[in-house]
């Protein structure tokens, strides 16, 4: 079956530009895969720096790869038709980070939703235009009366995001790629924005791939989830067994990191190497484990080899050499286990009665 959206092996390196020859792995040999037939919610997790926002650019194709592909269905995104690209640029949108920047401040956040269908031509006349609207922005929940006719400066931080949200709805896309599209709401509002996302998947059919550094959101929206450190692969699989019990030794960095309600317990507390200890170690040698500096459990082996995936779970693989006596998982393998964790996740939401459903960290 061909997928929707398809990276194979893509590697992005930056130079550093006529004066400085140094070079800049971003990404490494990453592998994802979104299939049309089991729309899903994919996860990609890291702090700053990872490449993430590196592969949502590659996936948009704002930048090309190095080596390696992005494929639309089936087709190289290189290779494509002046019409392939366009319907390649209806059907997978983008929801950024900060919610003002989007907008020019001159006019009216209508512009904003009637420009992406005057351009693609999906409404053929007025009162269709506005109907689409309407029903974008209600999926969304905004309340049309109260939201059109308005500057972007009248509206909220989450108003303004949600409107980015129902922009990309009013394409009828089958891919949402969101980078960071709450960190800058305040907490209130980003269960709405994350409920509205999460809406668009189980009742549309939108694929969404949730970009973010804040692995508690990740654990409420995410079927699978990719954790990144320094643009490599450390641990793949189901969102919840990654969370709840982590292996990576970066995986359980992050985790870690998650604020609790406990007063006397402070950020990061554990056997973990202080980041601040080794944040001057910029340069990661092109052999090895990419965290072997901040790792605890760290081998001579670490530094030495590359790592491959073990697969350590039915639905989980890791890139760590504490695992080196389960079986490896090529590229090919990881991408159908995550096809198959998206279809054992809407198996089991469907048997289980709604009020049986667990609520997300409960």
């Amino acid at each position: 079956m061909t997928a929707l959206l398809e990276a194979r092996n893509v590697t992005k390196i930056y130079s550093g530009g006529l004066f400085d020859k140094s070079n800049t792995v971003a990404l490494e040999n990453l592998s994802l895969q979104i299939e049309e037939a089991n729309p899903s919610v994919t996860v990609v997790a890291g702090e700053s720096g990872s490449g993430k926002t590196t592969l949502a650019n590659l996936l948009l194709d704002v930048i090309e790869p190095t080596s390696g592909e992005i494929r639309y269905r089936g087709k190289n995104l290189r290779e494509m038709s002046s019409a392939e690209h366009r319907t390649f640029r209806r059907e997978v949108q983008a929801i950024f980070q900060d919610p003002f920047a989007a907008y020019n401040p001159f006019h009216k956040v209508d512009r904003v939703l009637k420009m992406p269908l005057r351009k693609f031509g999906l409404a053929s006349s007025q009162a269709e235009q506005r109907e689409i609207i309407h029903q974008a922005l209600e999926m969304v929940g905004l309340h049309p009366q109260e939201t059109l006719g308005r500057y972007p400066h009248q509206l909220s931080g989450g108003q303004r995001q949600r409107i980015m949200v129902a922009r990309a709805l009013v394409l009828k896309p089958r891919i949402i790629i969101a980078d960071e599209p709450v960190s800058m709401v305040d907490a209130s509002l980003r269960a709405t924005i994350l409920e509205s996302l999460m809406r668009l998947n189980r009742e549309l059919g939108i694929s969404v791939i949730y970009i973010t550094h804040d692995l508690t959101t990740a654990y409420q929206v995410g079927q699978n989830i990719l954790v990144l450190y320094r643009g490599a692969l450390t641990e793949v699989g189901d969102v919840e067994r990654v969370i709840k019990q982590p292996q990576h030794p970066y995986t359980r960095l992050l985790v870690e990191s998650i604020p609790l309600a406990n007063p006397e317990r402070r950020w990061g507390e554990g056997n973990m190497v202080d980041a601040d200890a080794v944040e001057e170690e910029v340069q990661v040698s092109p052999v090895g484990c990419k965290f072997v500096a901040r790792c605890p459990e760290a081998m001579a082996q670490c530094s030495a080899q590359n790592v491959p995936l073990y697969r350590t779970d039915e639905d989980r693989a890791v890139a760590c050499f504490l695992y080196q006596n389960a079986p490896v998982m090529e590229a090919e393998e990881s991408l159908r286990m995550m096809s198959q964790i998206v279809l054992h996740n809407r198996s089991q939401a469907a048997q289980a009665p709604a009020s049986e459903v667990a609520e997300p960290g409960g």
